[in-house]
């Protein structure tokens, strides 16, 4: 139970007691919140709920009494016994007046002190039972005290003329109170303290030690009001200071005029209202330049706000709302460009044909939101430029790698200091199109924090149906981007949060083959080194065979970049010479290649001699980098039972480590072990470069084969790797990045691949030059890959079996 509100009162609202007024134990309650009622107080005070209401008309009714305790929390409108302070006034009625709204205004004077010992009832009102807290009486005033006194007064006295409310009058009535207590009440009601702090004083009984408490909210009271009015003062002085300035400044114009000097600001606003007026876009937006401009015209030149507002309508004026280039439409002549600055990639040339297709049928069409996922250096970016050569456009990359505050998306509020749009924004200005090509790299590299997620900022940038109002933080208008072409590039799709991928039209690029790479370097890598390096194609002899040699034994990558490096270390070399004289031409051959590259980094043949012991076998993995071999080694020794796995392995390749393992020892009868074998051995699995972590479950069927291998001391046959994950009942289950995976077979040699029946169907992605060249064996079940791989299996004893097998 609470009042509504309450009126603010003077320090001449306190009165007397009544003397020898008989209060009873027993006394309705009301609750008041945002006071609290000191000893001698007249207040007025608004009361609006049914209890309050009834709680008054009680107390009217009888004998004028009711008791007054604040509650804790001013919030709550239906406070309970332990939202209500226990010390509280017994105050008397002195007049009520009912209102038109239902509500009373009742006048109380403050009588006693009292404390709640026990509540009677709660409805209709409260009812409580009550102890007076009789104040001790002061007989003689101390120095002590007296000293306290004038302390209090004068702190009074210097925090109202601060305030600028000081009165003779209110002065008077402080200097004729004798009484510490009664003093302490009166200065205590009108402190602006906190309603916790205000409880505090009033329950407390003894007069001198609440003065003193008095005092020194009075000191903390004093030092909050100097400096109030330290900084009132120090801002009116400001205020004058730049009202002065502004003054000054408008006579200098005026003398300016008076001269005959140029006004450079109003030449300034007329040519933007020129640049306005011949600017294109949309209606809303030449609204809000307007607006702005008119603003502008009212501010000082000097002026702060007048620097921010210029740059808002700077960027009005330079953002392409309605200029767009044109685009070249002509399917022969774009596939002429795309063919002539990239060699392969049909997929990804067919589907930007096809856009300009549609665009040619239908000039309203959307721009496509294409993702290129491949590993590093297959020309992801290189790709947009052509592409936007191709169409005639201009283009533009945002790198998106390591970025984490969303304001480079979205931009920045134009209430911070040096605000400006995101870099959406700021591409498009700098291309001056309203239809780029405009390249996101690295978006599977976007990262979060405090500063928000990045991702989420570009859901609406890469979303068709959104991204024609998209909004930016800075410019807080729409702008269509529908008619941009945006690319984005990954080098692996799992680390794209889905929404966003969702919105995205996926297209992989897997790695180049041998053959690929040979005519991309003789095509592209190699002319482009010459002419960086400053030679001449005739001062250099690189044959086929050379080349194949720089591809095969320089090189292990999907892409071509490090064979960029190769070729350009070698055209380093020959310009060095050519330098000091010689005249060439330099033929690279087998005698000279180390001389220029060093000695081969990578023997596929060589890596592979190991590959005729039990217990190895190799697999096929799919990393961001593309495809790799996966050596498997497997070792069983005397022991316990135990599986032990080495090489850094993640979760999903430990969990096809245990499948192997247990589809093993369901094979135990063609094995020709007993059921006792497995328990006194212990298997050792290890995948080499124990540095990279591994993961994945494509490496099952390789983990199983290996086992079988190792316990039956049976090597696998050269010239298999394998890739599948598998059950526990031996079934083989699909994967991914085939074609990359057997670029990485082939680039070591390896011409026959074990792969799951269900990935057949995706041979029609892998080149046909390539597919002559590898022998897929599809399979269903880990039955086929050990009779492929082992051959018949020979049961061999137990004692043979538990004798530790050497990798």
């Amino acid at each position: 139970m609470e009042f509504d509100d309450s009126l603010s009162h003077s320090m001449d609202d306190f009165g007397e007691s009544p003397k020898d007024l008989e209060i009873p134990e027993s006394l309705p309650m009301m609750a008041v919140r945002d006071v609290v009622v000191f000893n001698y107080m007249i207040i007025p005070l608004f009361v609006g709920r049914p209890g309050s209401v009834e709680a008054v008309n009680e107390a009217a009714n009888s004998n004028k009494l009711l008791m007054l305790v604040t509650q804790k929390d001013a919030t709550k409108d239906e406070p309970d016994e332990e939202d209500l302070y226990k010390v509280g006034m017994v105050s008397m009625i002195m007049r009520t007046l009912k209102l038109p709204d239902g509500r009373l205004k009742v006048l109380v004077q403050a009588l006693s002190k009292a404390k709640i010992r026990a509540i009677q009832q709660k409805e209709p009102y409260y009812k409580v039972d009550i102890d007076l807290l009789e104040e001790p009486e002061t007989t003689e005033v101390s120095v002590e005290t007296e000293a306290l006194m004038r302390t209090v007064r004068e702190q009074t006295e210097k925090i109202m003329s601060l305030r600028g409310i000081l009165s003779s009058d209110l002065m008077m009535i402080i200097n004729n109170i004798e009484e510490p207590g009664r003093l302490a009440d009166l200065v205590g009601s009108n402190l602006r303290l906190k309603i916790a702090e205000s409880q505090q004083i009033l329950e407390m009984i003894d007069p001198v030690e609440r003065l003193r408490l008095v005092a020194e909210l009075l000191g903390k009271e004093l030092e909050v009001s100097t400096v109030q009015a330290k900084i009132q003062s120090d801002a009116k002085e400001e205020m004058s200071k730049s009202q002065r300035e502004y003054f000054l400044r408008e006579q200098m114009q005026a003398l300016k005029r008076e001269l005959g000097d140029e006004d450079s600001y109003s030449q300034e606003i007329e040519e933007l209202h020129k640049d306005l007026k011949k600017k294109k876009m949309p209606k809303y937006a030449k609204k809000e330049a307007r607006k702005q401009l008119k603003r502008l015209e009212m501010m000082h030149p000097d002026a702060s706000e007048a620097t921010i507002v210029r740059t808002y309508l700077d960027w009005f004026l330079d953002l392409p709302w309605k200029d767009a280039s044109r685009d070249r439409l002509s399917l022969k002549v774009a596939a002429g460009v795309l063919d002539k600055d990239h060699y392969g990639l049909d997929k990804i040339k067919e589907r930007i044909l096809e856009y300009l297709a549609v665009r040619k049928l239908n000039k309203s069409t959307k721009g496509p939101i294409i993702c290129f996922v491949g590993p590093p250096g297959v020309g992801k970016t290189s790709l947009g430029q052509a592409i936007a050569k191709a169409m005639g456009r201009k283009f533009y990359r945002l790198s998106l790698g390591g970025m984490r505050d969303e304001a480079e998306i979205r931009g920045h509020r134009r209430t911070y200091i040096g605000a400006l749009p995101g870099r959406i924004l700021q591409g498009l200005k700098t291309t001056e199109t309203n239809n780029p090509v405009f390249m996101m790299d690295e978006i599977d590299k976007v990262g979060d924090d405090y500063r928000g997620d990045p991702s989420s900022a570009l859901l609406e940038v890469l979303d068709p149906e959104q991204n024609s109002t998209f909004s930016d933080h800075y410019m807080n208008l729409p702008f269509d981007l529908s008619k941009v072409m945006f690319i984005t590039t990954a080098n692996r799709s799992d680390t794209i949060p889905r929404p966003l991928l969702d919105r995205m039209e996926v297209i992989h690029l897997s790695g180049y083959t041998l053959e690929e790479k040979k005519v991309i370097a003789r095509r592209y890598l190699l002319p482009r080194q010459i002419t960086e390096n400053g030679i001449k194609a005739r001062q250099i002899k690189l044959g086929d065979q050379m080349l194949e040699t720089v591809i095969s034994q320089y090189t292990h990558e999907a892409g071509v970049r490090n064979l960029e490096r190769a070729l350009g270390k070698i055209c380093r070399k020959i310009a060095r010479k050519v330098a000091e004289g010689g005249k060439g031409p330099y033929a690279v051959s087998e005698n000279t290649l180390p001389k220029y590259l060093g000695p081969p980094k990578y023997l596929p043949e060589a890596e592979l001699d190991t590959s005729s012991q039990p217990g190895l076998v190799v697999g096929l993995a799919w990393t961001e980098v593309g495809g790799e071999l996966l050596h498997i080694e497997t070792a069983v020794l005397p022991g316990k039972g135990k599986l032990i796995l080495t090489g850094q392995l993640g979760d999903v390749m430990k969990e096809s480590a245990q499948a192997a393992l247990s589809y093993c020892r369901s094979r135990k009868d063609e094995l020709g072990m007993d059921a006792e074998y497995f328990d006194s051995i212990d298997i050792h699995i290890h995948v080499p470069a124990g540095a990279i972590p591994k993961d994945g479950p494509s490496a099952g069927i390789t983990m199983t084969t290996a086992l079988f291998s190792a316990i039956s001391g049976k090597a696998v046959k050269k010239q298999f790797a394998m890739t599948g994950e598998v059950t526990l009942r031996g079934r083989v289950l699909p994967i991914g990045g085939l074609k990359d995976k057997a670029l990485a077979a082939l680039r070591a040699g390896i011409t026959n691949i074990i792969i799951p029946h269900e990935n057949e169907k995706d041979l029609v992605e892998i080149p046909e030059e390539l597919r002559g060249k590898i022998t897929f064996y599809p399979v269903k079940h880990m039955d086929e890959v050990i009779k492929l791989t082992l051959g018949k299996i020979r049961k061999n004893n137990r004692k043979k079996k538990t004798e530790t097998e050497t990798i």
